[in-house]
């Protein structure tokens, strides 16, 4: 959410800002808003003092035996005190719209992000790694998991519809291993903390991260209200939703495994068949809680934590920057890394990075207190900042491995780092069996 004092100091700016993401000029209305929202605060302050100085006054009238002055300033501070409570009640309605409305507007792009309308326009900043070359024509990861017998798209349809699989034998246990594989990286490796949170949340956790108001079609609700996260971001962020953290304390860096659920919505027509994109999938998500001048530094390592993985697996990979119109509703810069297919003949991805600012901290009132200097008093609370990344996404790992990996045969040769999650397996053999 956007700070409306900057907005009122350089209206200009924050449009232009606007305009970089195709959105159009939306200064008028918002200060239109605060405006309304500032006068009637002010009118209210204004009744509440004239009510309090009259109430100091009835008494010295009733003292004084001025019957007619008594009565006139008890009425005063009758009146003026239903004027207050009708003045707060417009007070909180204006403060809800302005409140509505700057979370109705996407988080503002840095200056060294480059313009653009899509994906076409994103800008590759590294790559790693050689594509593998085969001497067979590649297949994708649905026709060498049903092949094997371990994928079933047939029965998950069965039970749940389109956009679900069945993974079983060698390959569900590669789908784990990868997984914790990812785990013990960030944990070991790269010094994060795991957490294992809830997939259920609350209307305000949604709202926190900036999945809602705008974005619910995106998600699921049960009946009884609680969503269903669409990634750990949602939980990992809101940990410090409301908290005041001390400077010691930070980058508080996290990392969770969790089931993940998205219902794909506007993606009709998209990656319909194999898992790519599925409305329940696991992902090991990282997060990271800084200072607002750390936050730069914090999103390379970040994308290095990602890349890492990769590496460790030996899959190829690119890494871009997304242009402005192609970055997430909350991110002020974000890195997409991009796995090499062989299946698709294409690079797809497997992880964003991104950084926030203090866009979700002041939808979440998170803040940091800096430390006392010289033996003095600690510093006045600031708002955090907030970055998010895949770290990674376990299926299209999955996938990766598997197009990667594949062999004439139809089997599939196991990355070294997690032969020691398959039982010392090198290869899922053509019939499914761990050799």
């Amino acid at each position: 959410m956007h700070d409306i004092r900057l907005i009122r100091e350089d209206a200009a700016a924050f449009d232009a800002a606007l305009a970089r993401r195709k959105v159009d000029p939306q200064s008028a209305s918002l200060l239109a808003l605060d405006e309304k929202r500032r006068a009637l605060v002010t009118q209210s302050e204004t009744l509440l003092a004239e009510r309090n100085a009259a109430s100091k006054q009835v008494g010295a009238a009733k003292a004084k035996g001025d019957d007619a002055e008594f009565e006139r300033l008890r009425a005063l501070v009758s009146e003026n005190k239903d004027k207050i409570a009708a003045l707060e009640a417009e007070t909180a309605e204006a403060d809800s719209a302005l409140r509505d409305a700057l979370m109705q507007l996407p988080n503002l792009p840095n200056a060294d992000i480059p313009d653009g309308a899509d994906e076409a326009d994103n800008v590759e900043d590294k790559t790693w790694g050689t594509p593998p070359s085969f001497s067979f024509e590649p297949k994708q990861h649905f026709d060498l998991g049903e092949a094997m017998g371990c994928m079933d798209f047939e029965t998950a349809g069965k039970l749940s519809g389109a956009r679900f699989m069945l993974l079983s034998g060698a390959l569900a246990r590669l789908h784990r291993a990868l997984a914790q594989f990812m785990l013990d990286t960030h944990v070991d490796k790269n010094d994060l903390t795991e957490v294992w949170t809830p997939v259920l949340v609350r209307d305000e956790a949604m709202l926190g991260t900036g999945q809602l108001p705008k974005f619910a079609e995106d998600s699921y609700r049960t009946t009884n209200g609680w969503w269903l996260i669409p990634t750990a971001e949602v939980t990992l962020t809101n940990t410090v939703a409301g908290e005041i953290v001390d400077e010691a304390a930070l980058p508080r860096r996290l990392t969770a495994h969790t089931q993940c659920f998205r219902s794909e919505a506007g993606s009709a027509g998209k990656d319909t068949r194999g898992m790519l994109r599925q409305h329940q999938f696991e992902k090991v998500e990282m997060v990271t809680i800084s200072k607002p001048d750390d936050s730069d530094a914090e999103l390379e390592r970040m994308r290095g934590c990602a890349e890492g993985i990769l590496e460790a697996l030996g899959l190829a990979y690119r890494t871009v920057v997304l242009c402005t119109g192609d970055m997430g509703f909350g991110a002020r810069k974000t890195y997409d890394i991009e796995v090499w297919m062989p299946g698709q003949d294409s690079y797809r991805e497997i992880s964003s990075c991104s950084t926030c600012g203090d866009f979700q901290a002041r939808r979440m009132n998170a803040r940091w207190r800096p430390a006392p200097v010289d033996g003095g008093k600690a510093g006045k609370p600031e708002y955090v900042h907030t970055l998010n990344g895949s770290g990674l996404a376990v299926g299209r790992c999955l996938i990766a491995v598997m197009e990667n990996g594949q062999q004439e045969d139809g089997s599939i040769a196991i990355p070294e780092v997690l032969q020691k999650y398959m039982g010392g397996a090198s290869r899922i053999g053509a019939d499914g069996a761990l050799v």
